[in-house]
C-alpha cells in the first residue's frame, strides 16, 4: 500500500516511540521521515525491531522467547526483529 491510500493518513507507516533509561543513549533521535510524517526516510525500523531491543536490554533472546497460542508456538517479533545496536549506550 502506498501513502496515496492510506485512508485519511493516520500515520500507518510512521511511529514515535520514546525511550529513557535501560541503556538507552541519551538524546538520541534515531530514523528520519519524509517532510509530511507519513514514510520513513532514513534508518526505518519495525515495531518488531523495538520489541527485540526492548527483549535484549531486559536480558532476553527475541529469537528464543516463545508463547503457545491455540496449540502453536508464537514469538512477540514474529519471524522478524533486530536489535537496534545502534540506539544502545
Amino acid at each position: 500500500m502506498s501513502a496515496t491510500h492510506a485512508g485519511r493518513e493516520h500515520h500507518n507507516f510512521c511511529f514515535t516511540s520514546w525511550m529513557a533509561g535501560g541503556g538507552v543513549k541519551g538524546g538520541l533521535a534515531y530514523g528520519t521521515s519524509d517532510e509530511y510524517g507519513i514514510m520513513a526516510a532514513e534508518d526505518s525500523a519495525h515495531t518488531h525491531d523495538l520489541h527485540a531491543t526492548i527483549l535484549h536490554q531486559l536480558g532476553m533472546d527475541h529469537e528464543e522467547l516463545t508463547y503457545r497460542h491455540a496449540g502453536r508456538d508464537f514469538r512477540l517479533t514474529d519471524v522478524h526483529g533486530r536489535v537496534l545496536t545502534d540506539v544502545l549506550a
